[in-house]
């Protein structure tokens, strides 16, 4: 399995220098042919253990520049598959903006319906953050640019795991100890600086009963009691309030299966807490599938929004 797996990541790099050239030409900042050289510039680590959970090793990817001489924006990637499918292998493809800026990328897996129903993969992820942060020193993630990114699923994930209060109930689970290089000092917040969902859930109870009821959310809660208040508490929409982070959400106005009216609701509800947010709408299309030209609009406008917040340098 560990032979397969690192056969996974060489072929990462050869597929980059296979189908990127044509996206690179899409790329404004990027004055040079990085597909070329990419493979010198990257450490790939993968499959560190961030976290134990019902007797389950959580990993993570790391996807670091080989000159760490100065802390580099962070981006923290959640698959998608309904929380109850996908794969941390299956996104890679989805880091290649991020790695052509020079970013350092964490790719996590998390707990799926079948290993733990809700919240676990909220809980996971939330110590996938916590395990960043305290590990920034080591690898010189800069702290104060740590971006989360996920679709579907994922972009429920990322938005959740930014917009929680600090030291919630969901945080329990995570390991105690930090990085060394934190001894004796305060403990860091687990904080981010902008959150980026692709077609993502904002309300989890919306999902649990009709009109918008999916069985993937409902196989997610299984027929536990109180599933309803534990939607609630663990929907992005719960959670707006001043004072958070840049949110950026990318939703097709058709999409049946992450319903847009949510995504709409929420940004409505950002824009009233004066929470910087862009809702980036994509006409015609539903539940991802988007196309070649709406994919390179929207990075471009994903660019320019973290350049406006001083995230990209």
């Amino acid at each position: 399995m560990y032979t397969m797996k690192n056969l996974i990541f060489q072929l990462l790099i050869i597929c980059i220098s296979v189908i990127y050239p044509g996206f690179a030409q899409a790329q404004s900042s990027m004055p040079d042919n990085w597909v070329d050289y990419a493979s010198g510039e990257y450490d790939i680590i993968p499959n560190i253990t961030y976290s134990k959970a019902n007797n389950t090793e959580l990993k993570l990817d790391l996807y670091l520049p080989r000159n760490r001489s100065v802390p580099s924006a962070a981006l923290v990637l959640f698959h998608g598959g309904g929380w109850v499918g996908g794969a941390k292998e299956r996104n890679v493809f989805q880091l290649l903006p991020y790695l052509s800026l020079g970013w350092a990328v964490i790719n996590v897996e998390y707990r799926l319906a079948e290993n733990s129903p809700a919240p676990a993969a909220v809980e996971d992820c939330r110590c996938a953050l916590r395990w960043v942060v305290y590990n920034a020193r080591r690898f010189n993630f800069d702290i104060s640019r740590i971006v989360l990114t996920g679709g579907s699923a994922g972009g429920h994930l990322a938005l959740t795991t930014g917009m929680l209060p600090a030291k919630t109930k969901f945080d329990r689970q995570c390991p105690t100890q930090g990085d060394d290089r934190w001894r004796n000092e305060k403990e860091p917040e687990l904080r981010v600086s902008a959150i980026i969902s692709w077609y993502g859930i904002a309300d989890v109870a919306d999902m649990l009963e009709c009109p918008n009821a999916k069985h993937y959310a409902i196989e997610w809660f299984g027929s536990m009691d109180g599933r309803m208040e534990l939607a609630k508490q663990i929907s992005p929409i719960t959670y707006v309030r001043p004072g958070l982070p840049l949110i950026i959400s990318i939703h097709g106005d058709e999409d049946d299966i992450a319903p847009y009216s949510q995504v709409v609701r929420l940004h409505k509800e950002l824009d009233k807490a004066g929470v910087p947010n862009k809702l980036i709408t994509i006409k015609g299309a539903k539940h991802n599938g988007f196309s070649k030209q709406a994919l390179i609009d929207s990075f471009a406008e994903i660019r320019d929004l973290l350049k406006q917040n001083n995230i990209i340098k």
